[in-house]
């Protein structure tokens, strides 16, 4: 699993890549249909962490019972090998039951030749990471809710929910309740080749849940993810609240934070 660089004056965490390492860039042509559209890459430098993977997002200062955001491209990503992310998430490597693997996430993704998609990502203890195709086609400045949810009154089981429909189906992951701090990032990787890809993501009303079934309060944004010359800019600040917003997905209660992620071209 990849490891996000952070900067000087942040804490090393552990992050996971998008796809890890089941699906191919092939395998998910096959699902979602090649698109005429060309790629383009550039020499890339310094952008790239380790095994080629690089990352600019927050994780929160405290752990929750789920994570939401609404996500929209900024740009048209350019992918020249290997894939483009912007996803919110929770658990990582290492951080399952028994030490082992285990994580949920959801998000926005491009590969080579492809137009952008949803997709949801889960890895259970002692399994291979499962890829789930949500949705294909995502155009340009059109934004998408998404949240990764632990169940109300069901400890320890989680789904993912696209614009307020529960989008996958009940995954339980053992010893997670209460115990995974969120994170929201945007997330490159060259695909071992010399090139990189560029991609802005705009993260609006980003919240966690302090309670299964929704308890939302805003994100407070600890460890920050930032590698090479990628950007991150706060488009507003969360304070540390104390009290609930509502139990509903489709909440009209304003969450202040949001950001912008971006490669540095």
């Amino acid at each position: 699993m990849a490891r996000c660089t952070p900067g000087a004056d942040d804490t090393r965490v552990r992050v996971r890549p998008l796809l890890a390492v089941l699906v191919s860039a092939s395998a998910v042509a096959a699902l979602v249909g090649a698109s005429t559209r060309a790629t383009a890459g550039r020499a890339c430098g310094d952008a790239i962490g380790d095994n080629g993977y690089a990352y600019a997002g927050h994780q929160a200062t405290s752990t929750g019972h789920g994570v939401r955001a609404t996500l929209t491209l900024v740009r048209e990503p350019s992918v020249a090998s290997g894939h483009v992310a912007g996803w919110v998430g929770v658990g990582g490597p290492g951080q399952g039951a028994n030490g082992q693997d285990a994580w949920i996430q959801a998000g926005v993704a491009s590969m080579p030749g492809m137009d952008p998609f949803i997709y949801a990502e889960i890895t259970r203890e002692g399994r291979e990471p499962e890829f789930i195709l949500l949705e294909q086609g995502v155009p340009v400045g059109k934004s998408h809710r998404i949240a990764v949810l632990e169940m109300s009154g069901r400890r320890g089981w989680w789904r993912v929910w696209v614009d307020d429909q529960a989008a996958t189906k009940p995954v339980r992951l053992r010893e997670s309740s209460g115990r995974w701090a969120p994170i929201a990032t945007a997330e490159s990787w060259n695909g071992g080749e010399p090139s990189c890809n560029t991609f802005s993501f705009r993260f609006e009303r980003v919240s966690v849940s302090y309670g299964g079934g929704g308890s939302w309060r805003p994100f407070v944004a600890g460890h920050r993810f930032l590698d090479g010359d990628y950007k991150l800019r706060d488009l507003a600040s969360a304070t540390a609240e104390t009290g609930a917003y509502r139990r509903s997905l489709a909440s009209d209660s304003v969450i202040p934070y949001a950001f912008v992620a971006a490669s540095g071209s």
